[in-house]
């Protein structure tokens, strides 16, 4: 499916005291904005018209605006965050999906939920049991989905922040992944670009609009992707994988 629009959030100076445990220093807020406005011309580039919501000083994490909600082109589902610093982001993204979805759902109590743990692949959603998503938050978006046509089934994850962390759907039955997931038997059906135990982080790159978004800095990636056919863009996104977030919690598309 083709994305029209995106929302977005401007990181805030708060940034630097956001969750992490990738151990590579806290962030350069200055840097981090900068990279955010480039990642929000390439959406543009692409044709998106992007929505820019300001930063909130309340959640140092809020930039990473996917794990809010899931949308899909029947319904949107407002998450419950599974890390409680990041309870509450989710409120606001509720009403500015308002003026787009007539349906909207949510995750409620005791089930968590992040949408970096949802990976859509055309009408079937993995959803990645996590340390942020547990089995009863899953199993509410399954019975959601399944409410609107769609399908919906888990992955157990190890080492992984979230599925989108280890994998990514570029269309066309291909994903991307790294080692983690490359040989679970839940992808087996895809056509499969890997991505060496050295470039990890790239297994969380983006297809928007036929055109794949890769971190900058993983050159082996981005030739097998351009190999299978793709178009790509480079961005620099150092400041982010420093809050162990990736192209993909960026932004909601739809």
């Amino acid at each position: 499916m083709n994305f029209k629009t995106a929302i977005v959030r401007e990181p805030g100076p708060e940034i630097i005291h956001g969750i992490t445990s990738a151990n590579l220093g806290r962030p350069n807020f200055e840097k981090a904005l900068e990279q955010h406005g480039q990642y929000v011309k390439a959406l543009e580039e692409l044709g998106l018209e992007v929505h820019l919501l300001k930063a909130d000083p309340r959640y140092p994490d809020g930039t990473f605006v996917e794990d809010t909600a899931l949308c899909t082109s029947r319904c949107a589902v407002i998450t419950n965050p599974g890390a409680p610093a990041r309870k509450g982001e989710q409120d606001e993204i509720q009403v500015v999906l308002g003026n787009w979805f007539e349906m909207i759902e949510e995750i409620v109590p005791p089930g968590t939920l992040d949408a970096g743990d949802v990976m859509m692949a055309g009408s079937h959603f993995f959803i990645g049991l996590s340390g942020r998503t547990n089995p009863d938050g899953a199993d509410q978006l399954i019975q959601i989905l399944e409410k609107y046509g769609f399908r919906g089934s888990t992955v157990s994850l190890e080492g992984l922040l979230h599925l989108k962390s280890g994998i990514s759907y570029l269309e066309n039955d291909t994903i991307l992944a790294g080692h983690e997931l490359l040989g679970h038997p839940a992808f087996s059906s895809f056509h499969k670009i890997p991505v060496d135990l050295e470039e990890s982080y790239a297994a969380n790159s983006l297809w928007v609009n036929g055109t794949v978004l890769i971190p900058a800095g993983f050159d082996r990636t981005m030739e097998k992707i351009e190999k299978a056919g793709y178009n790509t863009i480079s961005l620099h996104v150092s400041e982010f994988r420093k809050l162990d977030g990736g192209l993909s919690c960026l932004s909601l598309r739809f």
